[in-house]
């Protein structure tokens, strides 16, 4: 008997935003259009229709309520600013869609909180686009981690020296509380900072500065350092910035009782006790670190996007689920409150 392979339908998914984050994610549906087909991409904004429809061959829409009530439609990407999005995953999950959102989940933990819970309710799948965890040195150093490479872990240090021109936080709402929830934490910095959670694991308790510096006129933070314990025991530091010109590749070091790590960018290099060199280096290099923050390939938002397509076809939840961002987010807030009241800040768990 001949054996047949299942054919998945192909989801049919809408895109709501045509905003600056939306390149990388259109890319990555363009390639993945063997499994997915974009029924409408959304925009109120006549001129964001126009500017998009002249790189992307999708058929453009300007009424969600359409978007909503169309039952075909079995997915949307979310990909407006951070305070569009409790209202926007209210109303998918309302109507049975899944949701892949854009980072970060909302402006408050308290909102992104009530976010997660209002689809996990609904039985609607959440993902968020995290896309750091999938560049390839990462994955490799997750493998070498789980099989024991490094041995037990003493520190995981992270540093986020990134580059943004006062032109980018003059466009209204940037680094806002209201539109974005904070600086260069929930906005640049949350890839790296859940990366290194994903691989170093949670963080118990934290002391840190956080400020505003002269280089910048915004109303959030640009400049962050804190000192961190791990669960396991581990301590180590997080520095971050969007004040360091021309901008540096994102690094995450671990220290291990048998080798240490040093993830820079999309690149690894591992240093074994006993002599031997374990090295990943990639074409990407740094990307988007400096003035021009979409900067990069958009390999690593198509395996998010093709990860989360795997987990509405196996029915299970995505790799960074709505649950999963939430430890991110509830680290910065620690990492502000340490910052504003001078105390150790001990992280919320759930």
């Amino acid at each position: 008997m001949r054996n047949e392979r299942m054919v998945t339908p192909k989801h049919r998914i809408a895109v709501i935003g045509l905003g600056m984050a939306v390149t990388p994610h259109a890319k990555s549906l363009v390639d993945l259009k063997g499994r997915v087909e974009v029924v409408h991409a959304f925009s109120p904004s006549e001129a964001r229709r126009a500017a998009f429809a002249v790189k992307f061959p999708f058929p453009l829409a300007d009424d969600l309520d359409a978007i909503l009530a169309d039952k075909s439609i079995d997915c949307v990407e979310i990909l407006t600013p951070p305070n569009t999005h409790l209202d926007l995953v209210r109303k998918c999950a309302a109507t049975g869609k899944h949701i892949l959102l854009e980072k970060p989940l909302e402006v408050s933990t308290e909102r992104a909180a009530e976010l997660v819970e209002i689809a996990r309710k609904a039985g609607v799948t959440l993902g968020v686009m995290l896309q750091h965890r999938f560049r390839p040195a990462a994955l490799k150093l997750r493998a070498m981690m789980r099989e024991g490479a490094l041995g037990r872990i003493v520190n995981c240090s992270t540093v986020i020296r990134l580059w943004r021109p006062q032109s980018y936080y003059d466009v209204e709402g940037r680094g806002t509380k209201a539109r974005d929830g904070g600086g260069v934490l929930i906005t640049q910095g949350i890839h790296t900072l859940d990366l290194m959670l994903s691989l170093a694991g949670p963080i118990s308790e934290v002391r840190a500065y956080a400020m505003t510096s002269s280089v910048h006129r915004m109303e959030t933070e640009d400049l962050v350092a804190a000192a961190v314990k791990y669960e396991s025991g581990a301590i180590g530091t997080i520095d971050a910035t969007t004040a360091a010109y021309p901008g540096f590749p994102e690094r995450i070091e671990i220290i291990g009782e048998k080798a240490t790590a040093s993830l820079a960018g999309s690149d690894l290099v591992v240093a074994h006790h006993d002599g031997r060199v374990t090295e990943m280096k990639t074409e990407y290099g740094a990307g988007g670190t400096g003035a021009d923050p979409m900067a990069f390939p958009n390999d690593w938002h198509r395996a998010v996007i093709a990860d989360f397509l795997d987990a509405l076809d196996q029915k299970r939840e995505p790799a960074i689920s709505g649950s999963e961002a939430l430890k991110v987010h509830r680290l910065i807030d620690a990492m502000l409150e340490a910052g504003a009241t001078g105390r150790t800040v001990h992280v919320r768990a759930n």
